[in-house]
C-alpha cells in the first residue's frame, strides 16, 4: 500500500469486521450490505460486486486456513496527491485480511467485565454520521484511553446531550425490571448487526425491548447490564466505574447469549451466507 494511500492520510474510507465460526462468515451478507452502504454515504464506490466481496473472503479464509477468525474488509480512498478533495484519487483501495480469533478470558464471561462512562464525548451525529463505519476511530480511541486509565475493558461514551450513545467498540444494554433496554439509533450511535440480532432474540424470547433515551444514573441503576458486538458476542458488566452493578451475569443476559449462540449454530447448519 501507497504512503499515499488518503485511507493511511486522513482516515478516508470504510471497513467491516465479521467473526467467523467453524469455518463460516456469520452474518456475512448484512455487513457486506452495510459496507455498501457506509461507502455510499461518503460517495465512495465499490470495485466489486457484493457476491465478489464474498467470494473473496472466503477465499482469504482458505488461503490462509482459518476456521476460527475475524475478518476485516477495508476499503479506502485510494493513493493519490496529498488533499483532502476526493477527485484526487483515480481509485479505491480494498482489503480483505483475516486472523485468528483470540477469544476474551472466559472469567469475563463467568464473572463479567468492568466498563467506565468517560469524558470523551461520541461525536455529534451531524458532524459525523454514526451509520458511517468509518476508518477515521480517533473519538473512540481517546475514549478507549480513558477507560483503560480506570482499569475498565470498554469506554461507554454519552452524546452533547448527555445520554448514553455506545461504547468504543460495542452497543450498551441495560435491564430493569425484565425491560431490554438501549439506546436507539437517534442517540448517535451505530446499528450494530449484533445489536440487531440480540433485540431479535429477545422479542423470540416474549422480552419488552426499549430502544430510547438513557441517562448515565439508568446505566448503573440496572438490575444488568452487558455490552455486545461481533466478536465479543454479549458480554456481561459487573462494574461501572465505582458502582458494582453484579458479581455475576444475570440471569436475562445469560438466556440471551444461549439465544444469540443458538442462532450461531442454526446459520452455520442452515448454510448461511453460502459462497
Amino acid at each position: 500500500m501507497s504512503v499515499y494511500d488518503h485511507g493511511f492520510l486522513y482516515g478516508d474510507g470504510v471497513y467491516e469486521t465479521l467473526r467467523v465460526y467453524q469455518g463460516t462468515a456469520f452474518q456475512i451478507d448484512e455487513h457486506i450490505e452495510r459496507l455498501f452502504r457506509s461507502a455510499a454515504m461518503i460517495d465512495l464506490s465499490i470495485p466489486k460486486s457484493q457476491g465478489a466481496i464474498k467470494r473473496a473472503v472466503y477465499a482469504t479464509l482458505k488461503a490462509n486456513r482459518h476456521k476460527e477468525a475475524v475478518v476485516r474488509i477495508t476499503l479506502s480512498r485510494g493513493e493519490g496527491p496529498t488533499g483532502l478533495d476526493p477527485a484526487l484519487c483515480s481509485s479505491p483501495t480494498f482489503v480483505i485480511m483475516s486472523h485468528l480469533l483470540r477469544p476474551y478470558p472466559e472469567k469475563y464471561y463467568k464473572r463479567g467485565v468492568k466498563i467506565a462512562i468517560v469524558k470523551t464525548r461520541r461525536n455529534y451525529d451531524r458532524a459525523l454520521n454514526p451509520q458511517i463505519k468509518s476508518l477515521n476511530f480517533l473519538n473512540n480511541i481517546l475514549a478507549g484511553i480513558e477507560a483503560r486509565k480506570e482499569g475498565a475493558v470498554e469506554g461507554i461514551m454519552l452524546n452533547y446531550k448527555n445520554f448514553i450513545a455506545e461504547g468504543t467498540v460495542s452497543n450498551v444494554f441495560l435491564i430493569r425490571d425484565g425491560v431490554l433496554c438501549t439506546p436507539a439509533v437517534r442517540a448517535g450511535i451505530l446499528d450494530g448487526i449484533t445489536r440487531g440480532l440480540i433485540i431479535e432474540c429477545a422479542k423470540e424470547l416474549h422480552m419488552k425491548v426499549k430502544e430510547g433515551r438513557f441517562r448515565k444514573e439508568d446505566l448503573v441503576a440496572a438490575d444488568e447490564v452487558f455490552i455486545s458486538n461481533t466478536t465479543m458476542e454479549v458480554m456481561p458488566v459487573s462494574t461501572i466505574n465505582d458502582t458494582i452493578i453484579s458479581s455475576r451475569p444475570g440471569s436475562i443476559t445469560k438466556k440471551l447469549h444461549r439465544t444469540y449462540r443458538k442462532k450461531i449454530n442454526e446459520y452455520i447448519k442452515e448454510g448461511g451466507g453460502k459462497r
